[in-house]
């Protein structure tokens, strides 16, 4: 076959954090007709033969674009296509032309399909390859190296995607044995009329292909690619929010204490009334002790 690859469970210097040795030349002719009529399984295990992805169904141009992942639980994975699937959406590829399918294939068994489209939200269809034969005839290699570097697709730092993928395999209980090959990593085949035209195959597993990478490639460098909301902007979002808030808050309470420091208009003009109503109040007794005092002089002066 045209496809190289080093020894498959070891890498060239020996380091668990070094990349594999791989080449990243596209599959030739001879090697596609190998394997297009291996099966990948969709979500029900309905065999379809892999050339169903990716040939075009009339005589038109047509590009797809085929993302070989790692086990249906690889947090790495799963991070990359939610990363991959805010950027670059379906509505996106259609407007291009030739417009771009886009196809994912894992190495776990089909029952676990509606799990991993749950989780990663990928609106592109999945398949599954447990027998791993399109991974080893496409010159794709086994590693469990996490590479040099954190890539710039990932939003959660390493433990917390361990974690996540952790309680997703409790989850699965009896399905928790079916997610695949750990060892098995993956990669991006661009095809274009049934040919592969730029393919990059993953040296560690988080080696998948950048984001901006793939929007190069798939022609998409003149539109800005929408921003995903990550954990951390969510917090700082509830902060703004926060803050308004306790601004509010504090206003509030501001003006109540003026309230009660000083009295308002309306508690002055309560205070005038009083006051006009008790001298009112004290002009009636006076009125009523001088009538009071006029009758007992008269009573006084009258002969009985």
């Amino acid at each position: 076959m045209a496809v190289e690859t080093t020894p498959w469970a070891k890498n060239s210097s020996g380091d668990s954090n070094s990349d594999t040795e791989v080449n990243n030349n596209p599959p030739r002719r001879k090697d596609l007709e190998k394997v297009a009529e291996l099966p990948v399984l969709d979500k029900d295990g309905k065999p379809h033969a892999f050339k169903s992805l990716y040939t075009p169904t009339n005589n038109e141009r047509s590009r797809t674009l085929i993302i070989f992942i790692r086990h249906f639980f690889c947090g790495n994975c799963q991070e990359y296509l939610r990363s991959l699937s805010t950027s670059i959406t379906p509505e996106t590829l259609n407007k291009l032309s030739p417009p771009i399918d886009i196809r994912i294939v894992g190495c776990g068994q089909p029952d676990l399909i509606p799990m991993y489209a749950r989780e990663t939200e990928c609106p592109y269809p999945i398949y599954a390859d447990p027998s791993k034969k399109l991974y080893a005839e496409l010159g794709m290699t086994r590693t469990l190296s996490l590479g040099p570097k954190s890539p710039q697709y990932m939003q959660y730092s390493l433990p917390s995607a361990m974690v996540r993928a952790g309680y997703q395999v409790l989850k699965a209980g009896r399905s928790a044995f079916k997610g695949g090959d750990y060892w098995q990593v993956g990669g991006e085949f661009i095809f274009e009329d049934a040919q592969v035209t730029w393919c990059h195959r993953m040296k560690n597993t988080r080696d998948h292909a950048e984001v901006p990478e793939m929007r190069r490639q798939l022609g998409l460098d003149g539109a800005r690619p929408p921003l995903r909301k990550t954990f951390s902007s969510g917090i700082r979002r509830s902060s703004s929010q926060l803050g308004r808030k306790l601004s509010d808050r504090r206003k509030s309470w501001s003006r109540s204490r003026d309230r009660t420091e000083k009295p308002s208009p309306d508690g002055s003009m309560m205070e005038k009334l009083r006051e006009d109503q008790a001298g009112e109040e004290k002009s009636e007794r006076q009125s009523k002790d001088e009538v009071k005092q006029n009758g007992d002089v008269a009573s006084n002066g009258v002969t009985v």
